[in-house]
């Protein structure tokens, strides 16, 4: 395992990103375990600053596409535009065809220009008139939203959600953050451009170790206890999806592997049902009446399901 690598990417991000290591942690969970982020959170809390900063901390090919209602899908994906020079047609790559994607404010484009993104982010390939054309790995797209009631947002449907490996909020700073933040805004060291730490050929090592970290055949068990309890709660429509047994799986791998262990730990299955599956649940009209939220659904289903003991 190369900590190091790992402990300069953190810090790197520190730079930019204040008081937020569990937020840190958690992106880069995401990104050894070959997922993908939605951040949701009002405007200014830095949502795009944390993707930005990812971005430059990695030595991989990076776009960003500001969605806006008037985006077109062939924006997202790439078209074949014709040369009237050469009397041809030739293929303008989308943005989404880069290592790192950043897709700001998804959720202020049109539900079919959403939908231009779940090839990608499912098999990594576009198709462009019929033809696929594979994304260069690693491949990880990093989606930022406001707030369902903000105004001039379209909600994503269930089967998007679905494909990213976590939805995350970045949350207000706290007093002390905040002043230290003005510090670091004043001095210009907020604004200093971060130099990559960590190469493709390095994340995909890291992401093939991350793969090979033991699971106990009970922790699998467990992740499944856990799946199947969200179905059950009375205040879900719809639990989470078998999708989610297979991502909760390689996310809590991913986590162990942060953490510096080979092999995967009750706690790291809790820690990840936390961020991995409140975004795949569909609540009941009367449990959002009552105001409650997919992360009390999951954290129920956690608790209702008894922790196995693992001798090693």
């Amino acid at each position: 395992m190369n900590r190091e690598k790992l402990d300069e990417l953190k810090q790197n991000l520190r730079r930019h990103i204040v008081g937020k290591d569990q937020l840190i942690d958690h992106i880069i969970t995401a990104l050894l375990a070959g997922g993908h982020v939605l951040l949701e959170d009002v405007p200014g809390v830095g949502k795009t600053t944390l993707a930005k900063a990812l971005a430059a901390s990695l030595d991989l090919s990076f776009a960003r596409l500001q969605f806006t209602p008037d985006t077109l899908p062939g924006d997202v994906t790439g078209m074949n535009i014709y040369n009237a020079a050469s009397g041809t047609f030739e293929l303008v790559r989308g943005a989404v065809m880069h290592q790192i994607f950043l897709a700001d404010e998804i959720n202020r484009t049109s539900p079919k220009t959403q939908a231009s993104l779940l090839e990608a982010m499912e098999e990594r390939q576009v198709t462009v008139d019929g033809v696929s054309l594979p994304i260069p790995e690693p491949f990880m797209v990093i989606a930022t939203e406001n707030p369902m009631d903000a105004i001039g947002t379209y909600p994503l449907p269930e089967a998007q959600l679905d494909r990213f490996m976590m939805k995350l909020s970045v949350g207000y700073p706290s007093d002390q953050d905040s002043v230290e933040m003005a510090r670091r805004f004043l001095d210009g060291s907020l604004s200093v451009p971060l130099e990559p730490v960590l190469g493709a050929a390095e994340l995909l090592q890291m992401k093939e170790e991350t793969a090979r970290v033991s699971v106990h055949e009970d922790l699998i068990r467990y992740i499944t206890a856990i799946i199947q309890e969200t179905r059950r709660q009375p205040e879900t429509r719809w639990g989470a999806s078998p999708r989610s047994v297979l991502v909760m799986l390689r996310a809590s791998q991913a986590c162990a592997y942060l953490d510096g262990r080979d092999y995967v730990i009750p706690e790291d299955i809790i820690a990840m049902a936390a961020v991995v599956l409140p975004h795949r649940l569909v609540l009941t009209a009367e449990a959002r009446m009552t105001r409650y939220t997919g992360r009390q659904v999951a954290d129920k289903a956690v608790n209702a399901v008894p922790v196995p003991r693992i001798s090693r």
